[in-house]
């Protein structure tokens, strides 16, 4: 699973989920993307859902890039611990995903089967998302 190797702080504030995502919002790998609608944490198993559904569907063929990572550390409490007694331990990491942010990207594939690959993904997703695919490649399809 995905998770950083060192990280300055163990612990981190939970952060806003405000605007918009500032980069990271157009297709600059592959062919066809998956984009962002909702502003959401993504886990770290969400994303290997995600990852391992889009190389199922593409029958190991073509390249896939992962353009998130979780690098946010989520913090939770013991079930029925009282209160105070500091903040809880690491229970999992999550990517910070805005609206517009690409999260997965496809290459290699028809048009067809990185459509299904990427409708599969979203499956996985706790958010709305929407498949998206460069312009050169549609306008050499036409």
């Amino acid at each position: 699973m995905l998770m950083p190797k060192r990280v300055k702080y163990r612990k981190a504030f939970r952060g806003r989920r405000k605007g918009k995502a500032l980069r990271g919002a157009e297709i600059n790998f592959g062919d066809y993307g998956l984009q962002a609608l909702e502003p959401a944490w993504i886990t770290a198993r969400q994303i290997e859902a995600a990852r391992r559904t889009i190389v199922h569907a593409m029958k190991r063929h073509g390249k896939v890039w992962i353009r998130i990572f979780p690098d946010h550390p989520v913090t939770k409490r013991a079930a029925e611990s009282r209160m105070g007694k500091g903040k809880g331990a690491v229970e999992f990491y999550a990517a910070v995903v805005k609206p517009g942010r690409m999260m997965f990207e496809i290459s290699g594939m028809d048009e067809e089967t990185s459509l299904h690959a990427l409708k599969q993904a979203a499956y996985k997703l706790p958010i709305r998302t929407r498949v998206l695919a460069r312009e050169d490649v549609v306008g050499a399809q036409l």
